[in-house]
């Protein structure tokens, strides 16, 4: 409870939750400055075609939330027939694939309007070739590049993260019929 006649208790309290959100970015850069330690799970192929496939859902995270400073901006998640049919028995087999499409965006008078690419990021399941991560390779293209990839290693700082969707089999979309 802040105490109205301490204002140094009121900077305490401000003091800690910006040690708070200081903490959470420095364990999200963390998960995408990593270096590479998983066998050689190297990434995926641009898919050329994703935005024919089912888009799954979209979502904007806006300036102030922990996560904008990577992944500000409007997402859309598509996924092709086998992802598809992964999300609605949760099972995943060979060949499924999500996309995370990011985009810039213009907020002005009240409409919120889609611009540049700012990355594409890609989750394939190939449990062979991936073993090491679950049965997922990822990788992340820059920009409306098919072929310049972010020079971080993708693998371990996506697959990092993934691990707390392990239940979903490392998938954070869900089925909605």
């Amino acid at each position: 409870m802040v105490n109205d006649h301490n204002p140094r208790q009121v900077s305490t309290n401000e003091e800690m939750l910006m040690r708070r959100l200081r903490i959470t970015i420095l364990v999200v850069l963390a998960m995408t400055c990593g270096t590479k330690t998983i066998g050689d799970n190297v990434g995926v192929d641009y898919p050329s075609d994703y935005r024919s496939w089912q888009h799954v859902k979209s979502m904007v995270i806006k300036p102030g939330h922990a996560l904008e400073e990577m992944f500000g901006g409007i997402h859309h998640i598509y996924a092709n027939s086998k992802a598809m049919s992964g999300l609605a028995n949760g099972q995943y087999e060979d060949g499924a694939v999500f996309v995370f499409d990011l985009l810039d965006y213009d907020d002005s008078d009240n409409l919120i309007v889609e611009t540049d690419r700012k990355r594409l990021d890609v989750m394939q399941y190939d449990s062979e070739e991936f073993s090491e991560t679950g049965g997922w390779g990822y990788d992340t293209f820059v920009g409306n590049s098919t072929t310049q990839r972010l020079l971080q290693d993708v693998v371990v700082s996506c697959y990092t993260c993934h691990i707390s969707a392990k239940a979903s089999d490392y998938v954070f979309s869900h089925y909605r019929p």
